[in-house]
């Protein structure tokens, strides 16, 4: 109960700085954030997102050197990680049963479609894993994989089903002006690319946080105010909230199915496991119990409250919790040549086969 009431006092402190929108934010009671959870394809017995990890000796569902697609970045064996016991780890829900992810079915009922994640490299992430769970489903079919900039794809083509990535970290557009690149809050003009999907999987965050040399704007803009800087949780709300008005307006739910990612943590604070190091270095298994001591980030609130506001069926895949136990999934110094330890993104094979087990969970429960 104590963290749920840090984040309504973090929340209620943003509203304060922005009057505009308060109606937009404020939280009554501590009953409304529980109720923000969204998870509309599960029943009330049912809670995949409630659990702990446990070891599965038929884990993992591929091997790195088997799978084309996966960065180097990811491949944590290839890059001389020694401990093996973080590929062995399968989620188990304390409720129900995860089913186990069949690649065949799954393009079986996908055939002839088109399926985009759009986001940052937490969706590169997702998106090779879920290229590597159905090659090792598959491993005679055949495939083609383009790689670009901005979009990529690859696609079964036995199948007729294409999995796309857009990489854009904030959603709304950035947008190269006199001075300077400007964040637009209000502006969602790339969209275009993500319509004509069969199932679009969102995802933004992380980028949102970066200050100094990694901040991937120099201003922000919402109408015709423009602002060198604002408190990022407020951005991040205004941004989401331009996000859900694009998806009410231009996808059509009983013809695309609409995900949202989840908030993936980081691991750079020892403090937060009770460890004696700074980062996710040299940590070889997860979390015990269904509990993390720093509580959710209070970005998980503003996607709760986005998404318990939006018209269309979104689903959210609520990664937050299950992700945060898994301090040891992380590629840490085993990255290629990603400098220093990497303790945001995660291991292939590893933590987001979990995520797109639960994806395939949404699709046939």
């Amino acid at each position: 109960m104590s963290n749920l009431l840090l984040i309504i006092t973090i929340i209620i402190s943003l509203l304060l700085q922005e009057q505009t929108v308060k109606s937009e934010l404020v939280v009554h009671n501590v009953s409304d954030i529980l109720n923000l959870r969204i998870n509309r394809e599960l029943t009330s017995s049912c809670n995949l997102f409630q659990g702990q990890w446990v070891i599965d000796p038929s884990f993992p569902l591929y091997q790195s050197s088997n799978c084309p697609f996966i960065d180097p970045e990811f491949d944590c064996i290839k890059y001389g990680r020694p401990d093996k016991e973080y590929l062995r780890y399968a989620w188990k829900p304390d409720s129900c049963n995860l089913p186990r992810f069949d690649g065949m079915d799954f393009l079986n009922r996908w055939r002839g479609k088109k399926i985009m994640f759009v986001g940052d490299s937490l969706s590169l992430n997702m998106w090779e894993s879920l290229a590597c769970m159905l090659h090792a489903s598959v491993p005679n079919a055949t495939t083609t994989f383009t790689r670009k900039e901005a979009i990529s794809s690859m696609t079964f083509q036995d199948y007729g089903v294409t999995l796309f990535l857009y990489r854009t970290p904030y959603l709304v557009d950035i947008v190269r002006e006199k001075i300077g690149r400007v964040l637009k809050l209000d502006s969602i003009e790339q969209g275009d690319a993500w319509k004509g999907m069969d199932m679009l999987i969102f995802n933004s965050w992380h980028w949102w946080t970066h200050k100094g040399k990694s901040q991937g704007w120099d201003y922000m803009q919402e109408g015709t105010k423009v602002s060198k800087d604002m408190d990022r949780l407020m951005a991040f709300y205004k941004g989401l909230t331009t996000w859900a008005r694009w998806v009410d307006q231009n996808v059509d739910a009983s013809k695309t199915k609409v995900f949202f990612q989840g908030i993936s943590p980081t691991h750079y604070m020892g403090k937060d496991w009770d460890s004696s190091t700074k980062n996710c270095n040299y940590e070889q298994v997860p979390l015990s119990g269904s509990t993390y001591p720093a509580g959710l980030p209070a970005s998980t609130v503003v996607v709760n409250k986005v998404l318990s506001r939006i018209k269309t069926q979104v689903y959210l895949i609520d990664i937050t919790l299950l992700s945060q136990l898994r301090k040891d999934a992380h590629p840490s110094a085993y990255s290629g040549q990603h400098p220093g330890n990497d303790c945001s993104h995660w291991c292939l094979p590893g933590l987001p086969d979990t995520w797109n087990q639960l994806l395939y969970a949404s699709l046939v429960m």
